[in-house]
């Protein structure tokens, strides 16, 4: 059987739109069900050229245009740097800086998909799909199958692979850093492999075969970031390609998932707070498919099989939580769901694994992580609480029924490797050189009380022997917003700040997923405003226990997470001294009445629909970022946009900058001579994505801006973040 990931949930991702690329040839969050959904990572080294790479996209326009940044002072273009004839004087932060953003890109391992079928490994090398026996795989032994040169792009990779049950074809979607497009390949494979068809703007795709041994190729095709459309192919002298199934409802993204028995293929259409689910016959894919459950608002569900009988993951019932239902395949209906498990409160449901006699769960219960195995021949049930220093899985393929694989990590350690064995009933952790972070710093869960009276769960790290907690640095994260859990993926750079001495906290505020369904909705919609409440009561907190204070605090944020940290510096600036946002949504309500973009319908179920209701309008009204801009003191803002971002559009990210600027400007003016004003750098970088994490030259700037507005010496960070190039 076909090798793939097993990410139950990776579907949810896709009916998040802001939350944009999850990173993970960057950084496999999402490796959550946020993640990347398709390809087995193989870990290797760590880097920061490509660290594990999520949602599916491709460059069918690569450009190459110089990044542009802004300052407060006049808001015009920096000069930028010749890097070939840098002064002999130049200071150390500027020579490491170059070093970096100079690094040929050849010189770091570049993390690929791979997926195994049949003895065979299936994988990118250098430019190249290629593939080699299993037992050679970490061998130079290789078959060339596709040069992806010829698809001449700058600079392509291979997202994830999909091998055709009886090998005669291999299905590969290919994507580059700076855009959102996607296309997918599929390669005959013979003696000489061709190129049998190209796809553009594929986002999901899955191979069944039919009655007559023949393979059929399902995928769904994206325009304007929307997701509608499902066709299905096949190649050889019996050639076609029609379209299959078309969701008219704009605000409904349509996801295909194999089950991990390839019995049956599932079409998930869902919303940020519905879905519904039909099943393709993987021995009959022509037949008509079979709608389990038509869709109800507010019920989530999501289908695996095992021995006739699908095991639907599903927040239907009270409490209005995930629960582990059980139906017969032949009778799917919701009056037939047998309650088979269910989560303890304040529980998050990362992930489910399917196996011949177990069903294993990944789950995060009050922001520590657990592995339940449920016997499914005794209905036995065994939890695993896993290591504190752990905040995030990242999961691993495999067809071993007796064995299950997956990897822990955190943000200042590289994953590691587990294996749960069936049969001994144990967890064995992999063995080998224990990373020194493990002695030299801790990790902390930490509890805030918000105005409400809710307690926000926050993780804290600092180095085990720092002193005087009151005057380190610190860097707070913070998300909130889609049922997300705040990305706590290993980044080199974060590891790096904590070894310079600073102290790093992640808040896990509501609007996010970290406690579950309700967390999320306590979040979202007319309930917004708890974010902000529970973000500044975790701050406060911290100032309080003596982590840090207000001169030395920096906030960071990407995407959705910019719409809290924009709040923030209107309502509180006081708290902060720096800030620094990717990508940031900061235009709420113009960006919400504006249906013509592609995002806005898909939105309304998190942020509202304020163009025909007043009562959303006046709500979104007391927080945007944009709409609360006045003259007062802000903190230092170092913004990262993306010039052809289609999830969060330039245009509101420059107008906040204008108007944020003005603000700034006319406050100066009425404080008077010797008001020492913030910086405002807007740096426009090239291309269409929507976050490129482990770009070189936005991680040095970023970093070089929260140390000269904290007023800190940066050579030995630098010189330390050097030595994770190539770690």
């Amino acid at each position: 059987m076909q090798q793939k990931s097993k990410l139950f949930l990776q579907a949810l991702k896709y009916s998040i739109p802001r939350l944009g690329k999850c990173m993970q040839k960057q950084h496999l969050n999402h490796c959550t069900f946020a993640d990347h959904y398709y390809n087995r990572i193989k870990l290797k080294k760590y880097h920061l050229t490509k660290c594990l790479q999520n949602k599916p996209t491709i460059s069918e326009l690569a450009r190459n245009i110089p990044s542009r940044s802004f300052s407060s002072k006049d808001f015009l273009p920096i000069k930028q740097e010749n890097e070939k004839s840098l002064s002999k004087n130049m200071d150390a932060f500027e020579k490491v800086r170059t070093r970096l953003e100079t690094q040929p890109q050849e010189e770091y391992e570049i993390i690929n998909a791979e997926v195994k079928h049949g003895g065979f490994v299936y994988y990118q090398e250098g430019c190249c799909l290629v593939r080699s026996k299993d037992e050679e795989a970490d061998n130079d032994n290789y078959e060339v199958l596709f040069n992806l040169e010829e698809l001449k792009l700058e600079q392509p990779f291979i997202d994830c692979i999909r091998v055709a049950p009886d090998e005669k074809y291999v299905a590969a979607k290919i994507r580059t850093e700076d855009s959102e497009a996607s296309t997918c390949i599929v390669v005959k494979l013979s003696d000489q492999p061709v190129m049998e068809a190209s796809f553009p703007n594929v986002s999901s795709f899955e191979w069944v075969k039919d009655e007559e041994e023949e393979d059929v190729l399902f995928y769904t095709f994206q325009r304007n970031l929307r997701c509608n459309d499902v066709y299905r192919a096949t190649f050889g002298d019996n050639k076609r390609n029609e379209r299959f199934y078309t969701e008219k409802d704009p605000s409904y993204f349509v996801f295909l998932y194999l089950t991990k028995d390839s019995r049956f293929l599932t079409i998930n259409i869902m919303n940020k707070t519905t879905s519904e689910v039909w099943l393709i016959d993987g021995l009959s894919p022509w037949d008509p498919p079979v709608l389990i459950q038509k869709r109800i608002h507010g019920v989530l569900y999501y289908v695996e099989h095992r021995d006739d009988e699908l095991y639907i993951l599903t927040n239907v019932g009270e409490p209005t939580e995930f629960k582990l239902m059980r139906t017969a395949a032949d009778t799917p209906a919701i009056m037939n769901w047998d309650l088979f498990f269910t989560m303890k409160r304040n529980t998050k449901v990362v992930d489910l694994d399917m196996f011949k006699d177990h069903c294993v769960l990944f789950l995060k219960h009050s922001n520590l992580l657990y592995v339940n195995v449920i016997g499914l021949a005794d209905d036995s049930v065994r939890s695993l609480k896993l290591p504190p220093w752990a905040c995030g899985f990242i999961m691993d393929t495999n067809s071993d029924p007796k064995n299950c694989p997956f990897q822990l990590c955190s943000p200042i350690r590289p994953p590691k490797y587990y294996t749960y064995k069936f049969a001994e009933g144990k967890l064995f952790e992999e063995t080998g050189h224990e990373d020194p972070i493990t002695k030299t710093s801790r990790v902390l869960r930490l509890e805030a009380k918000s105005k409400d009276g809710k307690s926000v769960p926050m993780t804290i790290f600092h180095k085990t022997d720092s002193e005087d907690l009151q005057k380190k640095p610190l860097l707070v994260h913070v998300y909130g917003a889609y049922g997300m859990d705040l990305k706590m993926n290993f980044r080199p750079e974060r590891r790096v700040l904590v070894d310079d001495g600073w102290i790093l906290a992640y808040c896990h505020v509501r609007g996010g997923g970290e406690l579950g369904l309700q967390w999320h909705a306590d979040g979202r919609l007319t309930k917004k405003l708890n974010g902000l409440a529970d973000l500044e009561a975790c701050i406060k907190t911290l100032h309080g226990q003596g982590f840090s204070q207000p001169s030395l605090t920096t906030l960071t944020a990407f995407s959705a997470g910019g719409v809290l940290v924009g709040a923030l510096c209107n309502s509180n600036p006081e708290l902060l001294r720096a800030v620094t946002l990717e990508a940031p949504f900061l235009d709420v309500l113009n960006t919400m009445m504006d249906t013509t973009l592609p995002l806005t319908l898909e939105e309304l179920e998190e942020w509202g629909n304020p163009s025909s209701d007043e009562k959303h309008k006046n709500y979104i009204k007391r927080y945007c970022p944009y709409q609360n801009i006045k003259p007062q003191h802000y903190p230092s803002i170092h913004i990262t946009a993306y010039e052809n971002d289609e999830r969060v559009p330039l245009k509101g990210i420059v107008n906040y900058a204008e108007k944020l600027n003005e603000a700034i400007t006319e406050h100066a003016k009425n404080t008077g001579e010797g008001y020492q004003a913030p910086n405002v750098v807007l740096d426009i970088q090239p291309g269409g994505n929507h976050v490129i994490e482990d770009s070189h030259k936005k991680i040095t700037a970023q970093i070089k801006f929260l140390y000269e507005e904290l007023g800190l010496d940066s050579t030995s960070v630098f010189e330390n973040l050097k030595k994770y190039l190539k770690f």
